[in-house]
């Protein structure tokens, strides 16, 4: 499989991501069929297509982090971004138990079309 093909299914979890909802650069992996590679999660969301829309603030790290340096801009736009959608933030950090995104499987097998 080559990395524009492994994008894309990275590409397409982030979307079914709802508004309101975080998850994990590991779980985005494991849910696109790439279990352990949480990095290029990471390194996709950073190479998406201008016209995609990738809600990309929507991925934390594991433990609910957001892996951008606390006060940079990036960080901010995170962070502005999830408290517009309801997402609790506090200092640079999401409760995953209140707000991850725990899709069925009926969910996924009927909106996930690699």
């Amino acid at each position: 499989m080559n990395s524009e093909h492994k994008y894309t299914r990275i590409w397409k979890t982030v979307q079914l991501v709802p508004p309101g909802k975080v998850a994990s650069y590991g779980q985005i992996a494991d849910l696109a069929g790439l279990p352990g590679r949480a990095r290029l999660v990471g390194k996709a969301l950073g190479y998406a297509p201008p016209g995609m829309q990738v809600p990309w603030y929507r991925i934390l790290r594991s433990n609910g982090q957001i892996a951008f340096p606390p006060g940079s801009e990036a960080a901010e736009e995170q962070k502005g971004r999830l408290q517009e959608e309801g997402v609790a933030v506090l200092n640079n950090r999401v409760r995953l138990k209140a707000f991850q995104w725990t899709p069925d499987l009926a969910e996924l097998l009927f909106r996930l079309e690699f």
